[in-house]
Parts: C-alpha cells; sequence; structure tokens
C-alpha cells in the first residue's frame, strides 16, 4: 500500500486509478499529514465486502474453525478424492 497527500492524488488522479486498477495496490490519501481515505481497485472492495459478510454469518465462522481444527489434525483430502466426492455429488 502506498501512500500520497491528498494534493498528489488531485494532480494526477487518472493516473493513481489507472495504477489502482491495473496493480490492485491500494493508495492511503492523507490530508495534512493524517489518513483520510483509501483508493482501492472494485474487485477488492466487492472481496472485502464478501469476507465481511461471511465472517458475519456465525454458521459460516463455525464452520470455517471446525474446517481448521480438522487442517490442523491432518484430516485433509487429496486431489483425487476431492475429485470422487465431486463427481459423486453430480450424479
Amino acid at each position: 500500500m502506498t501512500t500520497q497527500s491528498l494534493a498528489a492524488v488531485k494532480a494526477h488522479f487518472s493516473q493513481v486509478i489507472d495504477e489502482v486498477a491495473g496493480t490492485h495496490e491500494r493508495v492511503t490519501v492523507t490530508r495534512n499529514g493524517s489518513p483520510v481515505a483509501v483508493i482501492l481497485a472494485v474487485e477488492d472492495y466487492e472481496s472485502l465486502v464478501e469476507t465481511l459478510e461471511i465472517l458475519s454469518d456465525p454458521r459460516a465462522r463455525s464452520e470455517i474453525r471446525q474446517a481448521e481444527e480438522a487442517m490442523a489434525t491432518g484430516e485433509v483430502y487429496g486431489e483425487a478424492e476431492v475429485r470422487a466426492a465431486l463427481a459423486a455429488r453430480r450424479r
């Protein structure tokens, strides 16, 4: 993430937007040395919103914790097992 003053962003706004959209690098905008805004690509914003929605769902958080615990205990599945399970669900 880079930091730029509001004056610099205003002077080169189109270039800043092109950079953010092309690299997905966030830009923190400062006014009088203090951060006041962040510019980020739409895809990144949408991803953050989706993550917040998932993490605000108690059931989803519980399932994530259970999956992490299963992985920590070594309960993992190989590619062949996952493909077979997916194929069985399609039938």
